[in-house]
């Protein structure tokens, strides 16, 4: 049986490119945050039923937080084409604002690859997003490059998390990347894990739930 907060919706939220694949994760009447997880490259054939978007969402859910996955422009029944990261960034400001209006609770904001070098650029700067999660965070991936100077005054808290043996993130790539970004922060790498954490997907959502227990749960409790 499955619990009520597990429960899944599926529906449609309105982008600016047209209408846009989305499934939500429904979470407890009593969660302390909501959460959106984005998916990686669509070009790599990446989707919101992507395995490591999928344990991201598992280790949310679990704590009762309705967790958000949708599917980029261009991507399964979404509207709209691929835009190079571009449109997809309003694609994140799309999701967040739905996220916000409809559970008006702070945001966890968690994305895989693509889906984190993209959503991190808008959720950073948004006050109803309090902490980020980037997963196989990546720094040059087939041709692309990619840079987060502006984590550099981003204080929220942060979770990078990443195989030791990421193709797209070596791992001295990550170790100097992570000197430069505010904190608070955390760099946890997953021993023997590539960028698609294959064979590691039991650490990668242990990792995620013990951060959410450790620095975020008891930020819910700190008075405004």
């Amino acid at each position: 049986m499955v619990s009520d907060h597990a429960r899944i919706k599926s529906f449609h939220l309105q982008g600016p490119a047209g209408r846009l694949e989305a499934l939500l994760n429904v979470g407890s009447t009593s969660a302390e945050y909501a959460a959106v997880v984005c998916h990686p490259h669509p070009m790599g054939g990446g989707t919101m039923h992507n395995k490591v978007v999928f344990h991201a969402m598992k280790a949310l859910n679990v704590f009762g937080f309705p967790v958000l996955r949708f599917n980029f422009r261009g991507v399964g029944s979404s509207q709209g084409e691929h835009d190079n990261g571009q449109g997809e960034q309003d694609d994140v400001r799309v999701a967040l604002d739905w996220l916000e209006r409809e559970f008006q609770l702070p945001v966890i904001f968690a994305g895989f690859s693509f889906g984190a070098a993209t959503g991190l650029r808008v959720a950073c700067p948004d006050p109803q997003v309090s902490a980020l999660v980037s997963l196989g965070t990546p720094i040059a991936a087939e041709g692309r490059l990619y840079s987060y100077q502006y984590l550099s005054s981003c204080s929220k808290p942060k979770l990078f998390l990443s195989g030791d043996r990421d193709q797209y993130a070596p791992r001295e790539m990550l170790e100097k990347l992570m000197v430069e970004i505010a904190e608070p922060k955390q760099l946890v790498l997953v021993e023997g894990g590539d960028h698609f954490f294959a064979g590691h997907l039991d650490e990668l959502r242990a990792a995620m739930e013990q951060w959410i227990r450790t620095v975020i749960q008891p930020l819910a409790q700190i008075p405004v």
